[in-house]
């Protein structure tokens, strides 16, 4: 068996583990519907146009503005139909517009005369827009890469805790297990955002947004490609912090760097979205640039060339980490007598690997 063979035995076995993980099912059902439940309700739950009782003379602007008009004999009638219920409004002589307890804003501007407004900046995007998409894009790449990256780091805790690595090792090579856990962690990951993705521009496209999936396209397709290779380098570190120990219990003193190098980008991003020069900079940078070079697409501040010269610093970096922690992973992986320093595994891993 050669070592692609080998990996694609690993990472197959890997997936279908995972794939019987209730943990993991569950996980993924409350991604799609949280995914569309921010995309499908907020259609459904706005309500149609406000019903206006009015008296037939006055309902020509209420129906020009699209609100559904009950008709009445006078102002008395009503107002009665608005305490009864059978209207959300009424506009009775003066005129004045007579509700319950909340202003009726559709009401409102249908009787006021607007004044021509002149958009100096007609492409801006919506300050509510504006916010949760680069919260969107790093919530989901911090809690993917955290959650398949620590699932990677556990994995080969409880492979060495159990003394199976032995076995495995035995049967296939070391750098071939380890690319194939990389290999299943990266599919596992993709295919679930790629179903939240599906879920999202559905929802997007059932209530009728077509102006926000416009924006959204680029910056998505983008967006793979930018996971892709931030997953490996965040991956590989995970993959090399599990290594260096025996027990689950233990993981968390060797995964601080880990940990600290996904947060840090994922508030960074939050925090410094409305900063341009701050933006710039966090879209070169190989831990921030998933997330800051896509949002930076969204909002029309990034050129082409920009796009590519963030993604082969991206590259360039991931190839570096996978290799280092390769070659952590290889030095560590058969120590089985307590903590190992990255140190001791980046030097024994001639003897070991």
């Amino acid at each position: 068996m050669n070592t692609m063979q080998a990996t694609r035995l690993v990472a197959a076995r890997e997936i279908r583990v995972k794939l019987r993980d209730r943990t993991f099912l569950i996980s993924t059902v409350v991604f799609l519907l949280i995914a569309a439940a921010a995309t499908i309700l907020p259609p459904l739950l706005s309500g149609g146009p406000s019903t206006v009782a009015v008296t037939e003379a006055a309902a020509g602007p209420l129906r020009a503005a699209g609100l559904e008009v009950l008709a009445v004999p006078d102002d008395a009638a009503a107002e009665q139909a608005v305490r009864d219920g059978d209207a959300d409004a009424a506009v009775v002589a003066g005129p004045a517009v007579l509700a319950m307890d909340d202003a009726p804003d559709d009401v409102i501007s249908a009787l006021s005369t607007e004044p021509p407004v002149r958009l100096l900046n007609p492409d801006a995007v919506d300050p509510v827009v504006a916010f949760l998409v680069p919260f969107a894009f790093a919530f989901i790449f911090f809690i993917t890469s955290q959650t398949f990256g620590v699932q990677i780091a556990q994995s080969i805790i409880e492979e060495k805790q159990t003394r199976i690595v032995e076995i495995l090792v035995a049967a296939v090579s070391v750098r071939a297990l380890l690319a194939g856990k990389m290999l299943a962690g990266t599919i596992l990951a993709l295919g679930q955002i790629a179903l939240v993705a599906v879920v999202a521009v559905a929802g997007m496209a059932f209530g009728d947004n077509t102006t926000l999936l416009s924006l959204l396209g680029p910056a998505i397709g983008w967006f793979v490609p930018f996971f892709l290779l931030g997953f490996v380098l965040i991956a590989s570190m995970w993959a090399a912090a599990g290594a260096l120990v025996n027990r689950l219990e233990d993981i968390g003193g060797v995964s601080t760097p880990v940990q600290l190098a996904v947060m840090l980008p994922f508030f960074a991003v939050i925090f410094l979205n409305d900063n341009v020069t701050a933006m710039r900079v966090l879209s070169y940078l190989p831990f921030s640039s998933p997330t800051a070079m896509p949002l930076r697409l969204f909002t029309g501040d990034a050129a082409g060339w920009e796009l590519v010269v963030s993604l082969a610093l991206l590259l360039v970096a991931a190839a570096g980490f996978l290799l280092a922690g390769a070659r952590v992973y290889e030095g560590s992986l058969l120590r089985t007598n307590g903590r190992t320093s990255i140190r001791t595994a980046w030097r024994e891993r001639e003897t070991l690997g």
